[in-house]
């Protein structure tokens, strides 16, 4: 009853103190971005950098000389926020691009000691919380969910393009 009238919405309890549906989920979106915020701070807390570039160290840990491209795939953003992601890695001295290929334009990138360290400081997972709760969920169940957020977000005619945008730089002033 409390969080309705923390909503300004004396209509969003029921008689019998039950939340209305929309207002259980706004809570229960508040606790996931909560869990998904708390996670990355720890992250930046711990290792010193954030939740995206502790992400990309694990893969290219796991993946010596990935290219940029692959990168981007494996952290699923655009290629040009895999490029900066790579860029910030490469100035803290946590990665090596290293051109070895006939094709000079191409890079392989490799986890340097720093980044090693880095990443034995980090809490996972690596990938965030989210990812890792959502694999975990059972097709039936990841169906509904995909079915109800892809309703949101017509209703709130969202901009499909931050699909790509990693959480951790949700809310940031980059």
């Amino acid at each position: 009853m409390r969080a309705a009238a923390d909503m300004g919405d004396a209509a969003a309890a029921r008689a019998d103190g039950v939340l209305a549906p929309h207002v259980m989920a706004l809570q229960q979106f508040r606790i996931v971005f909560n869990a998904v915020k708390t996670h990355f701070q720890q992250v930046e807390r711990k290792a010193g950098v954030g939740g995206v570039q502790v992400w990309a160290l694990s893969v290219i840990r796991e993946r010596p000389g990935i290219g940029v491209g692959e990168l981007a795939t494996a952290l699923n953003v655009r290629q040009p926020t895999a490029s900066i992601i790579v860029r910030n890695l490469s100035q803290q001295g946590f990665v090596q691009a290293l051109r070895e290929r006939s094709d000079r334009r191409s890079v392989q990138l490799h986890i340097t000691a720093e980044g090693r360290k880095v990443l034995r400081r980090a809490p996972g997972p690596f990938s965030g919380v989210l990812p890792e709760a959502l694999q975990a969920l059972d097709p039936p169940t990841l169906d509904l969910l995909n079915q109800g957020l892809s309703r949101l977000i017509l209703l709130l005619d969202a901009d499909l393009r931050a699909a790509k945008t990693p959480l951790s730089n949700l809310g940031s002033h980059n």
